[in-house]
């Protein structure tokens, strides 16, 4: 860990960096099915997972309101995702041909490598806000474009209103921190 960073600083990123670990983990050994319906829900359920871990790991350390609202707001809606995800699983028994499976896969593992790498060089500094913005931010590009991904081929009826949310609410949110990263960038010059 570079001397530059505070204990405070320090804390947060290793906490961010254990969370990062652990979710690229989940999501690259996450089980792989027939039905694309569920290969996705086992991908993106340890995506929301990090995402409510990081934003926990925020709220110790950030005093930002505005930033505290974003992370509570992720904290909620990707805790209420999960849930959706997890109550309509049995259910998702839509099976899909090895072309789209092939085709799928081929796309998240270019979604999921630049997300992964964009999380792991996030500018960080000893402002916990800041790191916290552009640590999410790639995150939230991630879960967006594998929901549209999704979207493309044939999935199960109860899976299209939880993806068009995460694509709704995941705007909504990169939205919020790009204008709050602008405000912080702003007062410290």
């Amino acid at each position: 860990m570079n001397q530059t960073y505070s204990l405070n600083s320090q804390k947060y990123l290793q906490c961010y960096n254990s969370l990062l670990s652990q979710m690229i983990q989940s999501m690259t050994s996450a089980t792989l099915l027939s039905s694309l319906s569920m290969t996705f829900i086992n991908q993106m359920i340890p995506l929301h997972y990090a995402a409510i871990q990081m934003s926990k790991n925020l709220l110790l350390y950030t005093t930002n309101i505005p930033l505290q609202n974003i992370a509570c707001q992720i904290i909620e809606n990707q805790t209420k995702s999960i849930q959706d995800m997890m109550n309509i699983y049995n259910k998702c028994s839509c099976e899909n041909n090895q072309t789209d499976i092939n085709s799928y896969l081929g796309s998240y593992e270019q979604i999921s490598s630049t997300m992964f790498s964009s999380m792991k060089n996030a500018e960080s500094n000893n402002d916990i806000n800041i790191s916290f913005i552009h640590e999410m931010i790639p995150h939230h590009y991630g879960a967006i474009k594998m929901s549209k991904t999704l979207l493309q081929y044939p999935i199960c009826d109860e899976l299209y209103s939880i993806l068009t949310t995460i694509i709704s609410l995941q705007e909504q949110d990169i939205n919020q921190m790009s204008t709050l990263l602008k405000k912080l960038h702003s007062t410290k010059n």
